[in-house]
C-alpha cells in the first residue's frame, strides 16, 4: 500500500515537524519512505508544505501531483491542495482555522477542530498531533506506536517533556474517526 501524502499551512504549525514525524515513523516500521518539504519566501508565518509518501513498496519519485491524503491547515492550504486529491482520497482539515468546505462528493472530508482540543489537553503546541491521530485512524498507515517512537527523534531534548501530551493529542484526533465524524465521499 502507498500513501502520498501532502501536509501544508503557515510556517510555525508544524508542517514540517509533522512531515518528519510521518517519514521517521515509517523507518520505524521498516516501510519506504520519501519527505520533501517546500518552503515559502518567509519562513515562520510564509506558506509550507511537505510531501511524505509512505510504501510497502520502494517509491520511484517524492514528487506528489495527486496526493491520497491531504492535511490542510489554513485557507490557502485548502484552496492550493483541496482540488488535488485523488478521487477516492482523504482530506483532513484543521477546522480550528480554515472556515471553507469542500464541495467535493469523491472525497472523505475529515475536520478537526486542533486548537479546540490542544487546549483542552493544556497545550497548543499538541494541534498537529491532534490531526495525525484523525490521519493514523483513517489511514492506518503507520501505527500510534511508530509516532510515539518518532517523537523522541523529532522533538529537542527540552521539548521531551510534551510526549504524554502528545500521546493524548493522538488520542483524541483518532477517536474523532472511530466516532464518526467524517463526511464520506457519495460517488
Amino acid at each position: 500500500m502507498m500513501h502520498e501524502i501532502v501536509i501544508a499551512g503557515f510556517g510555525g504549525q508544524g508542517v514540517m515537524s509533522m512531515g518528519q514525524l510521518l517519514a521517521y515513523a515509517g523507518m520505524t516500521e521498516n516501510k519506504h519512505v520519501s519527505w520533501l518539504p517546500s518552503y515559502g519566501p518567509e519562513q515562520r508565518g510564509g506558506t509550507a508544505n511537505v510531501s511524505v509518501v509512505i510504501s510497502d513498496e520502494p517509491i520511484g519519485s517524492p514528487v506528489i501531483q495527486n496526493p491520497s491524503v491531504a492535511i490542510v491547515l489554513n485557507n490557502p492550504s485548502f484552496e492550493k491542495f483541496e482540488p488535488t486529491v485523488k478521487k477516492g482520497g482523504v482530506l483532513i482539515v484543521n477546522k480550528s482555522i480554515v472556515d471553507l468546505k469542500s464541495k467535493r462528493n469523491d472525497i472523505t472530508v475529515i475536520e478537526v477542530p486542533t486548537a479546540e482540543i490542544a487546549s483542552e489537553i493544556g497545550s497548543p503546541r499538541v494541534a498537529g498531533s491532534v490531526i495525525l491521530g484523525a490521519f493514523i485512524q483513517h489511514s492506518k498507515a503507520i501505527s500510534k506506536k511508530s509516532i510515539i517512537e518518532s517523537l523522541k527523534n523529532v522533538l529537542s531534548e527540552r521539548k521531551q517533556h510534551l510526549i504524554p501530551a502528545n500521546e493524548e493529542a493522538l488520542e483524541r484526533g483518532a477517536s474523532l474517526v472511530i466516532n464518526g465524524d467524517v463526511k464520506k465521499p457519495i460517488a
